[in-house]
């Protein structure tokens, strides 16, 4: 029987469950590798309550703000044990955060961002892959490194940033 949970009869005519594993379907084989999860980015419609909350009752270590105009966002990070959380605050009247925020006043999750070490190679291949980016070309991002965003439609519901590590 190949199923992901199977029963045994232990002592005492106790049941339990023993855990077996399937192997993975493959690894597909592209020019450039994935890195680690960079952050967790999180539209606010009140950057200094979000941030306070993070400093304050969290007692996380929390960023000065940054304007980043190119992007249209003010951003704080949020420093985590093994990642980040990005705090997006709309600049200017054209800000995609403004229309997120629109839609979810109160704010919500907006992206995750995952490290590449090529961004050029990976753009290539997920437009290869039918996978449409929303920037062919890589901007500069918060970290001052090459970013591009991956088109939610095309990535089950989910706005992808990948950033050259």
């Amino acid at each position: 029987m190949s199923s992901m949970f199977s029963r045994q009869r232990g002592p005492a005519s106790t049941i339990c469950c023993r855990t077996t594993h399937r192997p993975l379907s493959g690894e597909s084989k592209v020019p450039w590798n994935l890195g680690k999860l960079n952050h967790v980015a999180i539209a606010v419609p009140n950057l200094e309550k979000a941030s306070a909350m993070y400093r304050d009752v969290l007692g996380a270590k929390v960023s000065n703000p940054m304007d980043l105009p190119e992007h249209g966002v003010t951003v704080v990070f949020i420093e985590l044990g093994n990642t980040k959380l990005e705090l997006l605050y709309p600049l200017g009247d054209k800000s995609p955060i403004q229309g997120f925020l629109k839609k979810q006043p109160d704010g919500g999750m907006h992206h995750i961002c995952i490290e590449v070490d090529n961004i050029r190679e990976a753009i290539k291949t997920v437009q290869e892959k039918q996978i449409r980016p929303l920037n062919p070309e890589p901007k500069i991002g918060a970290h001052g490194k090459p970013v591009t965003f991956l088109h939610p439609k095309d990535c089950g519901g989910v706005l992808i940033e990948l950033e050259e590590a």
